[in-house]
């Protein structure tokens, strides 16, 4: 086999074997292709796409080129995002589950560009570590049910080879090696039950519904024939997910979720995505495992799973009664409606622009996040606001000029001037 032959058959919309699929990725995880071809064929992916069959051979063949997670528990479920803005669903949706009777070991990444990674969240939690054994990890497991660690180095390293160059090639936007490179990592995580929740909008990998669906369509039916209890749902980005953005501030967010203190869009996906899990895992029908969702947050079990989760992870525990505890930016601002309106969106896109200057996000995987910094949005479409009414209070340690913050902060509202009766 050589990599031009691969090359010049996906060019040419010609099927390849699992086999040559298996030693491309094989041959170039070793070093054995050059970037330089490996980017050509992955262009022809995106020009030309992969048959089904192709794309569940490149997602067994990225998974197999490391470890599998094997733990010592009879049955795990997993519950995935795409990511967005504002995306702590996990730190939900993980508790309430394991609170219902579920074990859910989940293993994820660091947040690059505007979108925070659920490790770098957790880790704004003082003394909280993810880079935790399978043992330890095991351990938590079976004292909780819920567990959160950092992905291995030896975990998918395919896959990290292959998404780094995309990165660079301008071939991110594939459904097939997106579903390939999701799906790899997850399989290799190994769980029985794996809920996909597929974002659309402005501020996710999918601008379009339709896009969205048929990725969610093919990973679906990738995990079941994997022989995963898997189901996806495709949920909507384009305003962002609650009303806070950036590490410590959408910790402290979920927190005042599992304390029954919020409820909103935020708390009523987290309920849908729990019940979907606990159905899925054979808990029952929906609405009563919708009902089971609901009560495990407003009991407080759920928080409690989560404060135990916390301590076990070494991290200060104390958080879950004292949010005070969380980083505190020392730099903060106000943007205020300099006449009465009525907002008519917000642009998720444009808030994890602004989150990122204010340093809450990573330009490179070496960058380290300011976990203090970020956006608390103080209304939602369809609100009224007077002149003088906060839009959005912006926070920093590391920023403390918020010109260019305000500006583009404003830029990501649309609004009605009621004054005027105009829209900008």
């Amino acid at each position: 086999m050589n990599i031009v032959d691969i090359i010049n058959k996906t060019k040419r919309s010609l099927p390849l074997s699992d086999a040559e699929i298996n030693w491309m990725v094989k041959s170039f995880t070793e070093g054995g292709i050059p970037d330089y071809q490996m980017a050509a064929w992955l262009m022809a992916v995106c020009l030309n796409g992969l048959t089904e069959s192709e794309t569940l051979a490149l997602t067994y063949a990225m998974r197999d080129s490391g470890d599998t997670l094997e733990l010592d528990i009879p049955m795990t479920v997993d519950k995935h995002s795409t990511g967005g803005i504002g995306d702590k669903t996990t730190l939900i949706v993980g508790p309430a589950a394991a609170a219902c009777g579920l074990c859910v070991a989940k293993m994820s990444g660091r947040g690059l560009g505007f979108t925070g990674g659920t490790i770098d969240k957790l880790e704004s939690i003082r003394g909280l570590r993810t880079d935790l054994s399978t043992d330890k990890f095991t351990e938590i497991l079976k004292t909780t049910g819920f567990s959160v660690i950092s992905q291995s180095e030896t975990l998918c390293p395919a896959d990290k080879k292959i998404y780094a160059l995309r990165n660079a090639t301008g071939t991110v936007d594939s459904i097939p090696l997106i579903c390939a490179s999701i799906m790899s990592k997850k399989l290799a995580t190994n769980a029985d039950c794996l809920l996909l929740d597929v974002k659309w909008g402005s501020g996710a990998f999918m601008k379009k519904r339709d896009d969205a669906e048929r990725l969610a369509a093919l990973m679906e039916r990738i995990g079941k024939a994997a022989g995963k209890k898997c189901r996806a749902v495709v949920t909507d980005m384009n305003t962002p997910l609650g009303d806070n953005v950036g590490n410590a501030l959408e910790v402290k967010e979920a927190l005042e979720i599992l304390r029954g203190e919020k409820k909103g869009a935020l708390y009523d996906l987290c309920t849908e995505l729990t019940a979907q899990l606990l159905e899925l895992a054979g808990k029952g029908e929906h609405d009563a495992c919708l009902k089971m969702a609901a009560q495990a947050i407003s009991s407080g079990k759920a928080l409690d799973v989560f404060r135990r989760t916390i301590a076990l992870q070494g991290g200060d525990a104390r958080v879950c009664d004292d949010l005070s505890l969380l980083p505190a930016a020392s730099n903060s601002y106000r943007l205020r409606a300099v006449c009465d309106m009525e907002i008519l969106s917000v642009n998720s896109e444009e808030i994890g622009m602004t989150s990122l200057l204010l340093g809450a996000g990573r330009l490179t995987s070496d960058d380290i996040p300011d976990m203090s910094a970020g956006i608390v949005i103080n209304c939602k479409p369809g609100d009224i606001l007077s002149a003088g009414d906060t839009i959005m209070t912006f926070y920093s340690s590391v920023c403390s000029d918020f010109t260019e913050t305000a500006f583009r902060g404003l830029n990501a509202i649309r609004f009605r001037s009621i004054e005027e009766g105009s829209s900008e």
